[in-house]
């Protein structure tokens, strides 16, 4: 088995559909916008909800820079459908970690035990304990499938496949913001008119 280069920016991302737990299957790269893949950590993760929720909320501000949100979990299909039937963007999961190989997403310990993500683990887990104790949502496995120390990573990639910009997070609450990707988005070149 050959040895893939994790995707960076610059990298070429080659053509591929993605099946998501609902809905119809996606083109990645998008002809037509930009796709914001993020790859999040299990299914129920507090601080991937934490995030997520921020994503929601902000979601048509996306969709209007011409971004589709694509999302990447490391839990099987089943499992994840329980958590994320009311998400407005397309939901992968990856239980084999394919995908997070060929992109350089790996896992540490330093995703929980940085510093710098103690008060968002914090705060992540006080709004799904919350959450659940409301029945709004359902409590994360107790042994999740892919393990507890997933690192987040971010990538924009432009409807020609090349990836635009990139970030593999340090610890488990390390990724682009709205603002970021909105920045981002917009500063990201866009073909001519009448050249796709």
């Amino acid at each position: 088995m050959r040895t893939l280069r994790p995707v960076g920016t610059d990298s070429v991302v080659p053509a591929r559909e993605l099946t998501p737990v609902t809905g119809a299957p996606l083109p990645v790269p998008d002809p037509d916008r930009l796709v914001h893949l993020q790859f999040r950590r299990f299914a129920g993760c507090p601080v991937c909800n934490l995030h997520l929720r921020s994503i929601v909320v902000r979601h048509g501000e996306i969709e209007a820079a011409g971004v589709r949100e694509v999302v990447v979990f490391h839990s099987p299909a089943d499992k994840l459908a329980e958590h994320v039937a009311d998400l407005p963007f397309p939901v992968i999961a990856d239980p084999d970690k394919r995908l997070y190989a060929e992109f350089g997403v790996s896992s540490a310990r330093r995703a929980l035990f940085d510093p710098r993500a103690w008060l968002p683990i914090l705060r992540a887990v006080l709004r799904s304990s919350w959450a659940i104790v409301r029945r709004r949502e359902r409590p994360p496995a107790t042994v999740p499938h892919g393990g507890r120390f997933g690192l987040p990573a971010d990538f924009l990639i432009g409807p020609d496949g090349r990836v635009l910009a990139s970030r593999h997070g340090e610890h488990v609450y390390d990724q682009w913001s709205v603002d970021e990707l909105l920045d981002l988005a917009a500063r990201a070149p866009r073909p001519a008119p009448g050249t796709r």
